[in-house]
């Protein structure tokens, strides 16, 4: 009976034993954490934020560009278990859904591993007549032997002091950031206050091809570093990529929620005597215009001066605003550019008009 009692006993402690080492392996284990958005794990929430946030994008059109593909492999991530180019196509197609489900038009630059040459991405947005441009991306840091980097980032082109800079861009950024950020539990990174980044940062004076020789506004979107020890074992899970997708949809959904500056031109003429240059533009947004915001530029010159009148939202433009020669206008052809953003901060699309002067029409 005591080596019965004896025998169990050893038996316990054995199982005990096992179980323990199982506990410890897996928490040693246990790299690999995030938290699913309560609209993704609850239908009746992610109904709702459909309910609330459809209206805001139905019938816009999106051009998704996933990153890489094909012969386009390199960056294989952390000891090659997350390629960057299978992780763009699945956070992308994700989105794709998300979009669609919320009555969206969604174009995509590829929807396979296949090769698509990076001006050919800028010029599929052109021609697409899509009104948002969103290049997905990961991450990798400069060095191959860090591991330790992660943070997401979104980019737009250019700098605010330069000619090429659209607001708009930087304010899409600003919305997708904050919510795949939130999304993802990472940060925004030690270069930028917010996590927006102009791509002349990577590269001055030029940026990312997909976003100078695309001519809608455009974002690039780094949700993370594939090269991370932890976030690599992450982004390899479909769930993960759905999360991160949800993120970017769920600042689009908001961007467009605060709406944005439409800007039409009411003459149609496009050739003029310089005499008779004048022009008029119907700018609306159902949350009001914020008036210091108004800025017209004539080649690239800011006009001083411009009649904007907020009970009709019309505003003009003759050639006694140019200041010191305002009567005397070079033939050739011209072009305006207006910028204005509403109350809530949002910028209108890119808008210019072309025109011609001549000495007599």
């Amino acid at each position: 009976m005591l080596l019965k009692k004896l025998g169990d006993n050893l038996k316990n402690i054995f199982a005990l034993l096992i179980a323990g080492l199982t506990l410890i392996g897996c928490s040693s284990s246990k790299e690999v954490y995030y938290e699913v958005p309560i609209e993704l794990k609850n239908p009746e929430a992610k109904i709702n934020f459909y309910n609330q946030y459809s209206k805001c994008i139905y019938g816009k059109k999106f051009f998704l560009d996933p990153g890489h593909g094909g012969t386009d492999r390199n960056n294989k991530g952390y000891k090659g278990i997350a390629v960057e180019a299978d992780l763009n196509l699945r956070v992308a197609l994700a989105l794709r859904d998300y979009l669609q489900e919320a009555g969206a038009i969604v174009f995509l630059s590829r929807t396979s591993d296949s090769p698509v040459a990076l001006k050919e991405r800028s010029v599929m947005a052109n021609n697409s007549g899509a009104d948002v441009f969103i290049s997905i991306h990961h991450n990798a840091p400069g060095k191959s032997d860090d591991y330790f980097t992660d943070y997401t980032s979104t980019y737009y082109h250019a700098l605010d002091t330069n000619y090429e800079y659209e607001p708009c861009n930087h304010d899409l950024a600003k919305y997708i950031q904050r919510d795949i950020a939130y999304a993802m539990r990472n940060s925004g990174g030690p270069g930028s206050f917010d996590g927006t980044y102009s791509d002349y940062w990577i590269y001055p004076g030029m940026g990312f091809s997909v976003l100078r020789l695309t001519k809608l506004p455009a974002v690039l979107v780094e949700c993370g570093f594939n090269t991370q020890h932890f976030e690599a074992q992450r982004l390899v899970l479909e769930e993960f990529n759905k999360i991160e997708a949800w993120g970017i949809f769920r600042g689009i959904c908001r961007y467009f929620s605060a709406g944005v500056p439409t800007i039409s031109s009411l003459t149609a003429d496009s050739v003029f005597n310089s005499d008779s240059l004048n022009l008029s533009f119907q700018i609306k947004d159902s949350n009001g215009i914020d008036q210091t915001s108004i800025k017209v530029e004539f080649d690239s010159v800011i006009v001083s001066d411009n009649s904007f009148d907020p009970s009709t939202g019309i505003l003009n433009f003759n050639r006694t605003m140019l200041g010191q020669d305002p009567g005397y206008i070079t033939e050739g052809e011209h072009v305006i550019r207006i910028i204005v953003s509403n109350k809530k901060g949002n910028h209108s699309f890119p808008f210019y008009k072309k025109f011609k002067v001549v000495k007599n029409i």
